[in-house]
């Protein structure tokens, strides 16, 4: 996989867990989707995820975007 799928399967899992985990025990799991959803949308403006690069040291192969 490249780095921009595992980028986005991070960010499916995390919110889906964050709101599984919100509608079974406390409202503020939903502090985890909200922070995903901000990180990506400041990454559609400055380019810089941290995932990314993270997985860029681990030697994940670069995709299109990433």
């Amino acid at each position: 996989m490249s780095i921009d799928r595992l980028v986005f399967a991070f960010a499916g899992s995390f919110i889906l867990i964050g709101v599984l985990l919100s509608a079974l025990a406390s409202p503020w799991w939903l502090l985890v989707p909200a922070f995903v959803g901000a990180n990506m949308l400041q990454s559609a403006f400055s380019g810089f995820c941290p995932l990314a690069r993270i997985l860029k040291r681990f030697g994940v192969k670069p995709g299109a975007a990433f």
